[in-house]
């Protein structure tokens, strides 16, 4: 189905990113997801396509103008090698770009941003504690004022990306309760107090590099803090919007390659004296997997469209996310049903895509988070 919104300039990055991918990535993407570990010149490859430029001022290596489309074609497209900790592990530092462009000191985004951008180093934003996900309002990591510093303590977890990160974007309790009274706070590394250990075994995403993070009287100068004391969750709540649409988008790449993969197995496999394709059932289920992927294409669209014109629809993006999970949990469960026994074996991208369809509902805002937030940006 042709995009009606489509130019000459999304449809060149995204037919280059389909060939990069299918040269550079496809052919090595189930190993290195075993191995645990994608090649860092991996990175700077995606970087050399301008993955993380969008949205970015061009004095800090970006593009200078953002595109929704080309956010989604990027998600879409790298989502289809079948293998979500590839695309975890490179993309991990987009959610930290906009705030540290935003809100760090000039400093920081001019020595920084470069480096991140273009794919020689990793940075990642670090929200998330072992005692709590989405109830960010009850995050306990502190930072207190002494002197000319600020002292962090505390940990976060499930931070995509973390083994490696060179720079994270950290929230910490400044003030009271709630959601005010966090601030965000730019954290090197290499910082005495800084530690850091991989997350145990995951059920997907392996290749993601996800750690949780350790803050034990972690001293940052004073202008590391970004933004307004205090106010920091609510300073990057718009981030968190292009993110659920990174994530819907990710899920649409998933189920084109599960319906692929269900297609071609389907021509190829024969049961009871015919191709597996010639039984209606399997047709049937084959045309329900095509209609919600139509569905959600199709809606990405309009909500990009929505987005190119200046309007943030976060009612709608919410319930795109939770959507697109559920659609996503259909797709792969029917497309391991048409493999069956084969689908179930370690390096397909049925069986990687199926063991990878929670991560994508949990993450960003689960489905039961996402349905909350819509009914009340609905007014109710």
């Amino acid at each position: 189905m042709p995009n009606p919104f489509d130019t000459e300039e999304r449809r060149a990055f995204r037919e280059t990113l389909r060939a990069f991918m299918a040269k550079e990535i496809a052919p090595h993407a189930f190993d290195w997801d075993e191995a645990g570990y994608v090649p860092w010149e991996i990175h700077e490859k995606f970087g050399a396509l301008g993955l993380w430029g969008f949205g970015i001022d061009e004095r800090y290596g970006g593009h200078g103008f953002d595109d929704p489309f080309m956010r989604m074609d990027a998600a879409v497209e790298i989502a289809r090698c079948g293998v979500g900790g590839i695309g975890a592990a490179i993309g991990g530092r987009g959610i930290s770009l906009d705030p540290i462009q935003r809100l760090a000191n000039e400093r920081i985004r001019t020595d920084v941003l470069p480096e991140i951008i273009s794919g020689r180093v990793g940075s990642s934003l670090a929200i998330t504690e072992p005692g709590g996900g989405s109830d960010v309002a009850r995050l306990t990591t502190t930072a207190r004022r002494d002197g000319d510093d600020w002292v962090l303590n505390g940990s976060k977890t499930f931070i995509t990306g973390g083994m490696e990160s060179d720079y994270f974007v950290v929230g910490a309790r400044t003030g009271g309760e709630g959601l005010t009274g966090l601030t965000l706070f730019f954290v090197e590394a290499d910082r005495p107090g800084f530690s850091r250990s991989a997350l145990g075994k995951k059920m997907g995403w392996w290749a993601s590099n996800q750690a949780t993070l350790y803050f034990d009287d972690l001293r940052v100068p004073a202008d590391n803090l970004m933004g307004q004391e205090n106010y920091g969750f609510l300073q990057i709540m718009n981030n968190f919007n292009y993110e659920r649409l990174s994530l819907a988008a990710i899920s649409l790449g998933m189920m084109e390659a599960a319906l692929e993969d269900s297609i071609a197995w389907a021509k190829q496999r024969e049961t009871f004296g015919k191709p597996l394709i010639k039984h209606q059932i399997i047709r049937h289920k084959i045309a329900d997997m095509s209609a919600k992927i139509d569905a959600l294409r199709s809606h990405l669209w309009i909500l990009c469209a929505t987005i190119e014109n200046g309007t943030m629809p976060v009612a709608e993006l919410s319930k795109t996310k939770f959507f697109a999970t559920k659609a996503l949990e259909f797709v792969a469960s029917e497309a391991m049903q048409i493999l069956g026994g084969a689908g179930y074996l370690r390096g397909n991208r049925v069986e990687s895509i199926y063991r990878d369809v929670k991560v994508i509902a949990i993450g960003g805002g689960s489905e039961e988070i996402m349905r909350d937030l819509a009914v009340r940006q609905m007014g109710l």
